[in-house]
């Protein structure tokens, strides 16, 4: 599902709601989400899952074209980690 499919489906289940007050509601919860994350914070959304940021140290990579070693820079990556219910509801038997 992409962010415009999203949308829909929360105004179509949403009629007395505009689609683009829908649309300015999902942003905003993605941008938050954003810049928390860029502040270093955690976000959990119950039963959901948990954004965090995880720091890479430097390290020799390789260029595969090449074979040639490289530096890699220290980095930070995003991380997500699923809540209990969003597990089980992936895995309950059908």
């Amino acid at each position: 599902m992409i962010r415009s499919e999203l949308i829909q489906k929360i105004a179509d289940e949403n009629p007395h709601l505009y689609q683009r007050d829908v649309e300015r509601i999902v942003n905003t919860i993605f941008e938050e989400i954003i810049e928390a994350m860029a502040n270093g914070d955690r976000v959990e959304l119950r039963g959901f899952g948990a954004f965090s940021v995880k720091q890479r140290d430097a390290r020799m990579g390789r260029n595969p074209r090449t074979g040639e070693s490289v530096p890699v820079e220290e980095k930070h990556v995003p991380f997500f980690k699923t809540g209990k219910l969003l597990r089980d509801r992936l895995n309950e038997e059908k």
